[in-house]
């Protein structure tokens, strides 16, 4: 009974190292399975960098903007226009209306009701319509400038060298290092593209 006792002690301590061996054994792979992986994210020149730009800085010294922006302002004079001119028909036929109604008989009245009611509703879903379009164009123009950033700064970081590139904006962070403030690479660099793109 002891030489089974004995026996059986010798088979659970072996079968506990082994399973402690495995386990530290496979942890040390598991972390250096982790370190590799750190290391092919992290990259051959080193850890990972954050740049910024000021996005303000963009809006008023990035050329496109300001053309987009020229480009917006004019649509906007465009759809004021002809919202102001459909106003203005509607007022010319109110008021032709309101000059002959001594004159007019009761269907006459009924019709020129009518009338300007399919206009007051003609004048409202073109002024949506016309919203729509601006909105649209506004959310299109907007996304092309952003498309175009982010396709130069693809271009600017080919080597790597910074892993965010990131666009400040106030209220969002509260503390920024200069050191690795961009917005001066950033901005002559897109306007030198715009330049080229334009010709």
């Amino acid at each position: 009974m002891k030489n089974v006792l004995l026996t059986w002690n010798i088979v659970l301590t072996l079968a506990a190292g082994y399973l402690f061996y495995a386990y530290y054994t496979g942890k040390q792979k598991s972390k250096s399975r982790i370190q590799a992986e750190i290391a092919k994210t992290v990259g051959p020149s080193g850890p990972f960098r954050i740049a910024y730009f000021e996005m303000d800085s963009i809006e008023s010294s990035y050329q496109m903007v300001k053309d987009v922006k020229a480009e917006i302002t004019k649509k906007n004079e465009e759809l004021g226009a002809e919202i102001a001119k459909l106003g203005q028909e509607m007022e010319n036929r109110q008021r032709y209306y309101e000059q002959k109604q001594h004159t007019m008989s009761e269907d006459d009245v009924r019709k020129a009701q009518e009338d300007l009611m399919r206009l007051n509703e003609n004048l409202k879903t073109r002024r949506q319509n016309l919203e729509n379009e601006y909105q649209d164009f506004v959310v299109r123009r907007n996304l092309t400038v952003r498309k175009e950033i982010e396709k130069f700064l693809a271009t600017f970081n080919e080597n790597k060298k910074y892993t965010y590139i990131m666009s400040y904006e106030q209220g969002l962070f509260y503390y920024k290092d200069t050191a690795y403030n961009i917005t001066g690479e950033i901005v002559n660099g897109l306007n030198q593209e715009y330049k080229k793109a334009k010709k």
